[in-house]
């Protein structure tokens, strides 16, 4: 599968960041709890936020996408791809109100890219525990561009079909794909992985419009793709953001 990056470009003076040091020990699981556990009432103030959600779209005329009996979020990204390093931060928060993820390790992306070394996460080693839906990620490359994971054909022809090979693509359950970050990544660089956990805390923060206004519009598509049953879905944000997305 050929890997594709959004040609979003930014004018940007001066030299990019150098990247921070990546947590660990304490700190490190710090930051992972700050991201799971959002609060509903800090989701809810934000809103859709500054999120795009003219990247989300309908899939018809495909059988529902499910793993072991269950919805699935299918992700495809790459670990150098700067908008996959957005996207994640704000599928996190979305997935951890549905399960569990376990495995969630620290990454940057790229230095020679575009918004260099963004500080993010990768699923690599990501798995997920969840009554309702189920996840899978893909990290086709690792941060020097290397393959890395390989998607199944399958999952191959779905991203082609829909995302035409972009990343970072989503796919809800054959019901909604999300092709592209619906946020740009210039307002992580040069942070910390805590500095934007605490941004996230605040609910005016430009960290927070975006992150948790994503997090908000994956979490109305994957209460989309599993039926609205999950007791998220009877947040009113939520349904009211799930209004806006787009139907079959």
């Amino acid at each position: 599968m050929a890997i594709a990056v959004i040609a979003f470009i930014a004018l940007r003076g001066g030299n990019p960041p150098k990247p921070v040091p990546t947590p660990t020990g304490a700190s490190a699981a710090q930051i992972i709890s700050q991201l799971t556990t959002i609060p509903a009432s800090e989701l809810d103030a934000v809103g859709g936020g500054t999120a795009d959600k003219s990247k989300f779209a309908a899939i018809t005329g495909r059988p529902a996408l499910t793993e072991s009996g269950k919805p699935e979020v299918l992700y495809l990204g790459a670990e150098y791809c700067p908008y996959c390093a957005a996207e994640r931060w704000a599928l996190i928060v979305a997935l951890s109100r549905f399960g569990t993820l376990s495995g969630l390790d620290f990454m940057t992306s790229s230095s020679s890219d575009a918004f260099a070394d963004t500080p993010t996460w990768t699923f690599r080693h990501a798995t997920f525990a969840g009554s309702d839906i189920a996840f899978v990620g893909v990290e086709e490359a690792d941060r020097a561009g290397n393959p890395l994971q390989q998607p199944t054909s399958a999952q191959a022809a779905i991203a082609n079909q829909y995302g035409g090979g972009t990343i970072p693509f989503i796919d809800f359950g054959n019901r909604l794909y999300l092709n592209g970050a619906n946020y740009f990544p210039q307002d992580l660089q040069g942070l910390s992985w805590q500095q934007i956990a605490d941004a996230l805390q605040q609910p005016t923060t430009s960290q927070a419009k975006e992150i948790l206004g994503s997090a908000n519009y994956l979490t109305a598509a994957i209460c989309r793709a599993a039926g609205d049953g999950p007791a998220v879905c009877s947040d009113a944000v939520v349904k009211q953001l799930e209004a806006e997305l787009p139907r079959s």
